[in-house]
C-alpha cells in the first residue's frame, strides 16, 4: 500500500503575464489533514483547481495511491474519488436539500419509455448521508431554509456521498460561527477515523493547530516545506508564509481621535428581529469596533446607514447635521463609504478590470464635456492605488476576479480611497484572507485614522477587534448592549459577557 493517498508532482502552472505556480509538489497520507497555508497570491487555490481539474497543468503529475492520474475535469476528479468544499458556496436556495445534494447526478427511474427523477432514492440517499455526519435536517425542505454554516454541512455530506477518499476544504470556516466550526472538526475527525485523506485551507491560525496533522507552506507560487502541525508555533508559520517576521501584527496605534463626526439615534429595522433602538457615535480619526455573535444585526446595521436597508425610525448626524439616507449614492453623498462583508457577492464587478473596479466610485469626478471620461486622469488615479496598496497584479486592466483575495481586498479599499470618504464602514475587512495581507490592510487602517478619517470596522475575529479598535461597541440579537472605551477592560472576557446579554 502506498504511504501517501495523494500526491502533486513538479506542478507549473502559468497566465498571461504571470507564473502561478513553479513545480510545486503536495502529498497526503490516509487518514490525515493536511492543512495547505500561505499569503494570498501563494498559489493555493490554483494548485487546488488543478488537482480538481478546473485548470489543466502545464506541467506536472498527480498520483492517486500510487497511481498515475489524469484528471480532466471536476466530475472526472469526483469519479476519482476527490471532492471539494468551496469557500464560496453555490447553492439553488429554492431547491431541497437532496436536489442540492444530488446536483447534476439525479437518479432516474423509468416509466415506460420516460425517464423520470427518482426522489424516492434521492431522498432516502441524502438522508443516510446526512446521519452518517450526524446531521437530522428534512431532506425535502428548501436548502434556503438552512443557516450558512448547516449549508457547508450539507455541501461536505455531499463530498461524502461521492464516496471520496480525499476532500478539499477551501476556507470552510469563513463564515461559521464558533459552534459550527467545532461540529465541521467533530465531522473531520470522523472522516479521519475512516481513512479519507483532507487538504485544509485556511488562515486561522487556532484552527490548523486544532484540525492538521502536517503542515504545507507555498509563497509566490513555490513550494516552501512541509512539517508535522506539532513542530511549529504560530510565530513559525507565519515567518515561512510571508519569508520575513513580522514583529507586531497589528500596528501601534498613532493616530489622534477628534470630535464626534457621525451621531446614530434610535435606528429601528422595519424588521422586528432586526436591530431595534440603536444608538452611538463615532470620532474623527478613530477606529471604531462593532463585536458580537452570529446574528447580532451589525451588518445590518451598517447597511441601514449606508442606504441598503428600510427604517421605521432613527436619524442620522453627519459634522453635527441631520442627513437623510435612502439610498447608497446620499451616504456617499454624505461622505460615507462602505466596504461589505460578502466580497465576491457585492463587493467586486468580477468581469470588470481592476481599472474599473477602482474607478466605477468617482467616474462621475472625472468627466470631460459633462460626459467623456477622463481616461488619463483616471488610470493616474488607479496607478497610484495599485503603487500605495501594493496590489500584486500584472496590468490595471487584469480582471478582478483573477487576484487573490487580499488584493481585490485591497482594489475595493482603494475604490473608496479615490472616493475620499469621512467616514469608512469596513465589514469583516480581512476575511478571508492571509496574515500577511492582514497586516497591510491594518496599516492601511492605521493611515487613515493618522489623516483623521473615522472607520467603523465589524469584526468577528476576536483577537482583531481587540487589537485594532479604539473603542468597542458589542451587540446582541439587534440590541447595543455595551461599550467599552477603557483599553483595560478590551478583553475577550468583556466582550463576550455583552455579546451572550440576550
Amino acid at each position: 500500500m502506498a504511504e501517501y493517498k495523494l500526491e502533486l508532482k513538479g506542478v507549473s502552472k502559468s497566465f498571461p503575464g504571470v507564473k502561478a505556480l513553479d513545480h510545486v509538489q503536495l502529498s497526503v497520507r490516509p487518514g490525515s489533514v493536511l492543512a495547505l497555508m500561505g499569503e494570498n497570491g501563494a498559489g493555493k487555490s490554483t494548485l487546488m483547481k488543478c488537482l480538481f481539474g478546473i485548470y489543466s497543468m502545464d506541467e506536472g503529475q498527480i498520483y492517486i495511491d500510487g497511481e498515475p492520474v489524469t484528471i480532466k475535469d471536476p466530475d472526472d476528479a469526483m469519479k476519482k474519488g476527490i471532492a471539494m468544499v468551496h469557500q464560496e458556496l453555490q447553492p439553488v436556495p429554492a431547491r431541497s436539500i437532496a436536489e442540492n445534494m444530488y446536483l447534476g447526478r439525479f437518479p432516474v427511474k423509468k416509466i415506460g419509455p420516460i425517464q423520470m427523477i427518482d426522489h424516492k432514492t434521492m431522498n432516502e440517499e441524502s438522508e443516510r448521508w446526512l446521519k452518517e455526519l450526524g446531521l437530522d435536517f428534512d431532506v425535502k425542505q428548501p436548502l434556503g431554509n438552512l443557516s450558512v454554516g448547516q449549508m457547508q454541512c450539507v455541501e461536505i455530506a455531499k463530498a461524502v456521498s461521492h464516496n471520496a477518499q480525499v476532500i478539499i476544504f477551501d476556507e470552510p470556516s469563513s463564515s461559521l460561527s464558533d459552534k459550527e466550526v467545532d461540529f465541521l472538526f467533530k465531522i473531520m475527525n470522523d472522516l479521519r477515523d475512516k481513512g479519507v485523506a483532507m487538504i485544509y485551507i485556511s488562515h486561522k491560525m487556532d484552527e490548523i493547530k486544532r484540525i492538521a496533522d502536517d503542515v504545507q507552506i507555498m509563497r509566490d507560487g513555490t513550494y516552501i516545506g512541509t512539517w508535522p502541525a506539532k513542530d511549529l508555533t504560530t510565530d513559525d508559520i507565519i515567518t515561512k508564509m510571508v519569508g520575513r517576521e513580522l514583529t507586531q501584527v497589528y500596528p501601534e496605534h498613532k493616530h489622534e481621535i477628534g470630535e464626534v463626526i457621525m451621531e446614530v439615534e434610535n435606528y429601528c429595522s422595519i424588521h422586528e428581529k432586526s436591530f431595534q433602538n440603536v444608538s452611538f457615535n463615532l470620532r474623527k480619526g478613530e477606529i471604531l469596533g462593532f463585536g458580537g455573535l452570529v446574528g447580532a444585526q451589525r451588518t445590518e446595521l451598517m447597511e441601514a446607514i449606508f442606504g441598503i436597508r428600510n427604517l421605521t425610525a432613527g436619524t442620522i448626524r453627519v459634522h453635527g447635521q441631520e442627513v437623510k439616507i435612502k439610498k447608497p449614492a446620499d451616504a456617499m453623498k454624505a461622505g460615507i463609504g462602505m466596504i461589505t462583508e460578502d466580497r465576491r457577492g457585492n463587493g467586486i464587478f468580477g468581469c470588470l478590470s481592476i481599472k474599473d473596479n477602482v474607478g466605477v466610485s468617482v467616474y462621475n469626478k472625472f468627466l470631460k464635456s459633462g460626459f467623456v471620461l477622463d481616461h488619463p486622469a483616471i488610470n493616474k488615479v488607479v496607478d497610484e492605488s495599485i503603487e500605495k496598496l501594493s496590489i500584486k497584479t500584472p496590468s490595471k486592466e487584469t480582471h478582478i476576479e483573477n487576484l487573490s483575495g487580499g488584493n481585490q481586498q485591497k482594489v475595493i479599499v482603494s475604490r473608496w480611497l479615490a472616493n475620499d470618504p469621512d467616514i469608512l464602514i469596513m465589514d469583516e475587512p480581512t476575511r478571508g484572507i492571509d496574515v500577511g495581507a492582514k497586516h497591510e490592510i491594518y496599516e492601511i487602517m492605521e493611515d487613515l485614522a493618522s489623516q483623521g478619517k473615522a472607520i467603523i470596522m465589524i469584526s468577528s475575529e476576536m483577537a482583531e477587534l481587540l487589537g485594532m479598535s479604539d473603542r468597542i461597541y458589542v451587540m446582541c440579537a439587534g440590541k447595543m448592549r455595551g461599550e467599552i472605551t477603557d483599553p483595560a477592560d478590551m478583553t475577550q472576557e468583556k466582550v463576550m459577557s455583552y455579546a451572550t446579554q440576550f
